[in-house]
């Protein structure tokens, strides 16, 4: 894909980080000599490559030598601590690891690495060589062969594998080939109404996540320019997009509402803004409604999961007018999605059940675990492990996380439509629900909320705010206003974290608003 796209924009810049530029011509020369490097430590084709690295030019560069090595590339989340790290270099039996000089300089994670015998390719700002002379990735690109080398590479090849971020308990290798990564980026040019050789995205997300790492491909599928970012700041967002002209955003709702306060905001011209994408969370109507009108026009959420290449669904804007709740939209053009009971029936609209995926971007299985590939590949579908149903015009519903729906007094209650009405508060930034144990009633309904500047409402407050639109047995027990949700570089909550660190909650013999509820 690097070097078709190379041939037709050779000249076009590829990827802006800084104030540094790299064209695609660059870019596919410089993957070139990494691949040869990484080949002349004696990697072979299949050989597993970790890499923890932020965004940056040379982490692309070396992700796509990777590739072009036939090398599997496992990408690794650079917040994990080390044990887990560890974990994920063993379980991936990794050979070589690309890492950024500053997580390299950890003592911890250098003798990590050493003890698991895993040889380093630093990147290094500045091009400076490393004090200790361990080899880097701007050395490759200077030294390395220029011609692209020759291996291989099936189609159905492993292309990577990327390990699940943990909200629901313990990390699983998904592999991905080559073809299912492919045929998605077809797919998303199409859906994003991609212009060739004209758009400029932004490419804010982690690359080492699927999100970040589609968005990345899919703007070079179509010969776009993207803007290396490293974490979220409004206003730096703010100044890329007016900076560089930038067409389409990928972010989270809590990043488009951030900008949309900025006190810059009204003075920037975002006129280039053609699409902006959410992820990961709904979008509060209020909030969706003020960005169409003031930020940009269209608006679109995606849905995907690392085990089905994004994006598998698509909600578009004119559909988003007519409807609110966690609607995921309708399949992309290589997927078919459905609702399934446990039986492997295919349900009607309006009928509850698991959403299950059929495309050729669903992963090839789970790295060394068999069962659980078995069990999510049942009756030839991808399960999700994510509660749905269709409407009457085919645009899906979420309903919950089967993990996630709460059994309350002998009642189901979706977690995310708690959420939703405690969005819908003024003074509620974000929120999270869960079901703790419960002498009475089994699983007792606990909000945990962040609230915005300046706000100061009592857990009364907002319990009385969800009487007024729940049903009785869906009102939370407790409101437990807290600094910060626990949550994953993507933005995701961590719902096990809240349940574990509070699963006692109940039991403490202080009488709190849960028992004044309980009336």
């Amino acid at each position: 894909m690097l070097d078709r796209s190379a041939r037709r924009f050779g000249r076009h810049v590829a990827l802006i980080d800084g104030e540094e530029r790299v064209s695609y011509g660059e870019l596919a020369e410089h993957a070139n000599r990494v691949a040869n490097h990484l080949l002349g430590l004696g990697l072979r084709p299949g050989d597993r490559v970790g890499m923890l690295c932020a965004n940056s030019i040379e982490m692309v560069t070396a992700t796509f030598g990777i590739h072009k090595a036939g090398l599997t590339w496992v990408p690794i989340n650079t917040s994990l601590a080390s044990e887990a790290i560890g974990f994920i270099v063993e379980h991936a039996e990794v050979r070589v690891v690309v890492i950024d000089a500053g997580l390299y300089a950890r003592a911890s994670l250098r003798d990590l690495l050493d003890s698991k015998g895993v040889i380093p390719l630093v990147t290094v700002p500045g091009h400076e060589p490393m004090p200790d002379g361990s080899p880097t990735v701007e050395e490759a690109i200077a030294s390395g062969a220029v011609d692209s080398p020759h291996v291989e590479i099936a189609s159905e090849q492993l292309a990577f594998i990327m390990y699940t971020s943990g909200t629901t308990g313990k990390p699983k290798g998904v592999m991905h080939s080559h073809a299912s990564v492919l045929s998605a980026l077809g797919s998303n040019a199409v859906e994003s109404g991609c212009r060739l050789g004209r758009e400029v995205w932004s490419g804010l997300l982690p690359l080492f996540h699927v999100g970040g790492y589609s968005n990345l491909l899919t703007c070079l599928y179509s010969g776009g320019a993207i803007v290396l970012q490293r974490g979220f700041d409004a206003e730096a967002l703010l100044e890329a997009i007016e900076r560089h002209r930038i067409t389409m955003v990928v972010g989270l709702p809590m990043m488009y509402a951030a900008m949309h306060a900025h006190a810059s905001r009204p003075s920037r011209d975002l006129s280039s803004l053609r699409l902006c994408r959410y992820a990961m969370a709904p979008m509060p109507k209020t909030l969706l409604l003020k960005l169409l009108d003031e930020f940009c026009p269209n608006f679109t959420l995606a849905s995907g999961q690392t085990e089905v290449f994004p994006s598998a669904t698509i909600f578009a804007t004119d559909q988003q007018r007519k409807r609110f709740g966690a609607y995921w939209g309708v399949a992309t053009l290589v997927d078919d999605v459905a609702v399934m009971d446990d039986e492997g029936r295919l349900l009607p609209p309006g009928q509850t059940g698991e959403i299950v995926f059929r495309g050729p971007n669903v992963m090839l299985g789970y790295y060394k675990d068999a069962e659980a590939t078995a069990q999510v590949q049942r009756f030839g579908w991808h399960h999700t492990g994510d509660l749905g149903k269709l409407d009457d015009d085919g645009q899906l519903l979420f309903v919950d996380r089967l993990k996630d729906m709460i059994k309350s007094g002998g009642e189901n209650v979706p977690s995310i439509k708690v959420e939703e009405v405690l969005l819908r508060h003024p003074a509620v930034h974000n929120a999270a629900v869960v079901g703790l144990p419960h002498d009475r009633w089994g699983e007792a309904i606990t909000a945990f909320v962040t609230l915005a500047p300046d706000t100061h409402p009592s857990a009364a407050d907002l319990m009385a705010h969800c009487k007024a639109q729940l049903g009785a047995f869906e009102v939370p027990k407790d409101v437990i206003v807290v600094a910060a949700l626990p949550v994953t570089s993507t933005g995701k909550v961590q719902k096990f974290e809240l349940r574990q660190a509070h699963l006692n909650h109940y039991q403490a013999p202080t009488t709190s608003s849960a028992e004044r509820s309980d009336a």
